[in-house]
This record gives structure tokens, sequence and C-alpha cells, in this order.
């Protein structure tokens, strides 16, 4: 596969996957059609970089659908400037498409293996940190965060990560219900936290937010 094909590749999907599901954001599409996608999986899945399910990274994670992770961008609504807290920055490609829209990201990644790819190709972006540590626990040093995007689904939003937001901030994120991915997005007010969703759509399941199951003989 050469550079060529890759960027045909990703034209094709914008077209006939993003804009035929209303993915019609300017500043989105342009990020898109802006990062390689292909950079961002193993070597011996680069084919299958633009096909709209969930690519394997290793060690029980994955890359989020295109879609997926298109509808959540703009349901986030980045502007220029705004800074975002990022859960699950697995190999670092929704990082690069917020930087590449102009927001400032602390991207969080559990996995080492992850991490260190995530900043291998992010080097180059001055306005992304990837910071290693528990995707639960989010980056409490460089809070409040206008956005907090989380890149896959989760079972419960931990209260340590909203606290994190600024009063008034939007979050994205996925929702894992009966085993159905749900999009969705919330903000933090002065008295909580209130959330909707908005689409049900294959999404990546993110270790760490899950429901504590009730105790069972």
């Amino acid at each position: 596969m050469t550079d060529q094909n890759f960027t045909s590749m990703r034209r094709t999907m914008v077209e006939s996957q993003l804009r035929t599901n209303d993915i019609n954001d300017p500043a989105v599409i342009r990020a898109i059609l802006s990062i390689p996608r292909e950079d961002h999986v193993p070597v011996e899945r680069r084919a299958t970089a633009y096909v709209d399910r969930p690519v394997p990274l290793g060690e029980g994670r994955a890359l989020n659908p295109p879609l997926a992770t298109a509808r959540l961008l703009v349901a986030a609504s980045v502007s220029s400037g705004q800074k975002v807290l990022l859960i699950g920055a697995a190999t670092g490609y929704s990082a690069a498409l917020l930087c590449a829209i102009g927001a400032r990201v602390v991207a969080v990644e559990s996995d080492p293996e992850l991490a260190a790819r995530a900043r291998e190709l992010l080097a180059a972006r001055s306005q992304a940190t990837v910071v290693e540590g528990p995707l639960e626990a989010g980056f409490a040093d460089q809070a409040p965060y206008d956005i907090l995007f989380v890149d896959g689904a989760i079972e419960v939003m931990p209260d340590t990560l909203v606290e994190q937001l600024k009063v008034r901030g939007r979050a994205v994120f996925a929702r894992v219900e009966q085993g159905v991915t749900r999009l969705c997005m919330g903000v933090r007010s002065a008295g909580g936290f209130g959330s909707s969703a908005f689409a049900d759509i294959e999404t990546v399941v993110l270790p760490g937010f899950e429901r504590p199951r009730d105790f069972s003989f």
C-alpha cells in the first residue's frame, strides 16, 4: 500500500461513512482528512485502518471505529485553544485529530506500549501531552478542562473525571448499557453532572470503568 492509496481510502471513508451519517462539520472533516489513521494501527492491520469497525491494537485494546470518533468530535464542539482531557489515548489518533482542530490536549493512557506509541506519533505536536496512568484517574494536575473526551465506552462516569471539568464544561463518551454502546454528551453544572445519549454506535469498551457488581453467593 502506498501513501496515495491511503489518501484515497481516507477520502472514501469521509464520503461513504461520515458524510452519509451527517458528519459535515468542516473542522472535523478537515482534521480527519489531514491525519493518517493508518499510522495509528499495527503495521499488519494498516489495510483495515479505514474500515468502520474497531481495529485491534493488542492487549485487549482497539482503535475506535471512524464513525464513533467522528460523532464524538462533532458532539464535543471543540474550539481552537480549548483544553481537552482525553481519556483512552491509545496510539494517539483522537489526540492528533483534536490538535488538528486547534485544541490543547492532555491524553491519558494506561497501557505503557500504547502510551509510548502515542508519544512517538504526537512528538511534533507541542499542544499535546501524553500521560501514562489509570484512565479513570484522569490528570488533575492540569485541571480544570473545557472538554472531557472519553474515547470509548464506559459503564460509569467517575466523579474524579467530572470534577476535573470546568463548570459548564462538556463531556462526550459512550455508555455501555446491557451490551449496547450509546454515545452520550453531558455538561457539568454547579450542582452536578447530567448527560443524555444521542446515538447507538459500536464503540470500543475501555478498562477501569466497570460498575461495581452486587455481591452474591
